[in-house]
């Protein structure tokens, strides 16, 4: 019997082979593996903003509207933005204890991770500001005397020229920005809470509310020299010149007063 001869396989069918199991391994893995990154954000972003409605609803929807309209009692929100929400929420003015010409900072009573779902909450109903990067209010490439010269043309007029605060008209006032994070600042020119005009980066941009950051974190800071006495909101030790101005001067009168009077009533007499 004649030998059958073997038949021969081609050079590449192993290679052929090697690609076929390559690809359906490749589509049994995008049929079964977990979902994407975007698609994880994705989610996690509608977890934040269901969680944040529901903190909504129980907060802020009696003065803001189920929907965040607004009503006599609280502004719309629609709009403002998550970095509103982080601002108002993170330093305690909001919930407000009761409505009036200024809401002032008091204590925190959400978590960050709760302030973050409120906020993502917000910025479903409307595009507004975001939470701002820490790269954009880090001190990282501020200019302080840029930053001074800025605060002094468009914030002092209120705030006075070191951040001391000082009174408005009709109850209001400019509050005090020692102690305030740099993020809740960018915050506040980004949104412009209460009284405060907003500054937008077609107005002060990223790097010019970064360099006004810089400056108040240097002349509050505890490097700044403080010459002592009382300082007036920071232009320092002249209050105990002021007073003696006033009452030293004033003293000079009244005692010349007396001795005319004490003279006129001698001569009389």
């Amino acid at each position: 019997m004649k030998k059958l001869s073997a038949r021969r396989r081609h050079p590449l069918a192993a290679l052929v082979v090697l690609l076929l199991a390559l690809a359906c391994t490749g589509g049994l893995y995008a049929a079964f593996a977990p979902a994407s990154k975007a698609q994880a954000d994705e989610s996690a972003q509608s977890l934040a903003i269901d969680e944040g409605k529901k903190l909504y609803a129980v907060g802020c929807a009696s003065c803001h509207g189920t929907g965040g309209q607004g009503t006599s009692d609280g502004p719309s929100l629609v709009g403002v933005g998550a970095a509103a929400v982080d601002f108002q929420v993170g330093t305690g003015r909001m919930p407000a204890q009761q409505p009036g010409a200024q809401v002032p900072k008091k204590k925190v009573i959400y978590s960050q991770a709760e302030i973050d779902q409120l906020a993502a909450y917000i910025a479903s109903l409307g595009a507004g500001p975001a939470i701002p990067s820490e790269e954009k209010y880090g001190p990282e490439g501020a200019d302080i005397a840029k930053g001074g010269e800025l605060f002094r043309t468009n914030c002092a007029q209120c705030h006075n020229f070191t951040g001391k605060g000082g009174a408005l008209t009709h109850g209001k006032y400019a509050p005090s920005l020692e102690g305030v994070s740099p993020k809740h600042i960018y915050e506040a020119m980004q949104t412009g809470p209460q009284n405060m005009p907003s500054f937008p980066d077609t107005t002060l941009s990223e790097q010019n509310k970064k360099d006004i950051i810089a400056y108040l974190d240097a002349v509050n800071g505890d490097d700044t020299v403080d010459p002592g006495g009382l300082s007036l909101g920071g232009l320092g030790p002249v209050s105990e010149g002021l007073f003696g101005w006033i009452f030293g001067l004033g003293a000079c009168i009244a005692v010349a007063v007396w001795v005319a009077a004490r003279t006129a009533k001698a001569k009389k007499s």
